[in-house]
């Protein structure tokens, strides 16, 4: 008899564990569908000034914030539940208390890779120029005809004038890394270019052949 009720009882607290366990995602979400405040009026500003929201800046999480939270979510690599947990919130470069551990290793060699290119190429350039720039690697990263990873299509051979004359190991600003982040978040000024060049200093016929989308300051974006 003892037994069997200590059998029960261990069964009962099994269940017990498990619902409280379920429902730990639920219980340290930031922000989710439903939730309101200064928080989502953040989280609405950073993705509506990458592309992903194009709703009001309300504070109030309802459809259109889930959907562009997804978006994002999927973009970044993580988990597309349009929750705003604290990895969220930390690739969002909103502050919390819950996020201060928040981004891998790996994601932040990214970032300090990508930060060096941009001050190697584009630093003195307008900010969203600074932003083009670490764009046309991302958008390469997403193109099948260059390398798959944001170190590959930086390191791939004569892609990158700062890496052949080693202005890349000249290390980077705050500007250069915010713009590095903004371009890994989805931030696109130039509407997916591949390219781009300075019409002053470059000595490539081919690269006036590639169709112009746009001129941000001294550089000339083409796909």
């Amino acid at each position: 008899m003892e037994k069997r009720n200590y059998l029960i009882g261990i069964l009962v607290l099994g269940i017990i564990l498990y619902l409280i366990l379920s429902r730990l995602p639920m219980a340290y979400a930031i922000s989710q569908y439903g939730s309101n405040g200064e928080e989502v009026k953040q989280i609405q500003t950073k993705l509506k000034s990458w592309g992903y929201y194009n709703g009001n800046v309300d504070g109030v999480f309802g459809s259109k914030t889930y959907n562009a939270v997804k978006a994002f979510q999927k973009k970044n690599g993580l988990t597309a539940d349009g929750i705003v947990g604290s990895q969220t919130l930390a690739a969002l470069g909103i502050n919390s208390g819950s996020s201060s551990g928040g981004g891998s290793s790996s994601n932040n060699s990214d970032l300090n890779l990508l930060s060096h290119l941009v001050y190697g190429e584009a630093r003195g350039e307008p900010y969203n120029g600074m932003v083009a720039v670490a764009a046309t690697v991302m958008n390469r990263v997403a193109d099948s005809r260059f390398p798959n990873s944001i170190s590959g299509v930086i390191y791939q051979s004569g892609a990158y004038t700062c890496v052949s004359d080693g202005q890349i190991n000249l290390g980077y600003d705050d500007s250069s890394k915010k713009a590095a982040q903004d371009a890994i978040n989805g931030w696109d000024p130039t509407s997916g270019c591949v390219y781009y060049f300075n019409p002053d200093t470059a000595t490539s016929g081919w690269i006036w052949s590639r169709p112009q989308v746009m001129t941000i300051g001294k550089h000339i974006f083409c796909k």
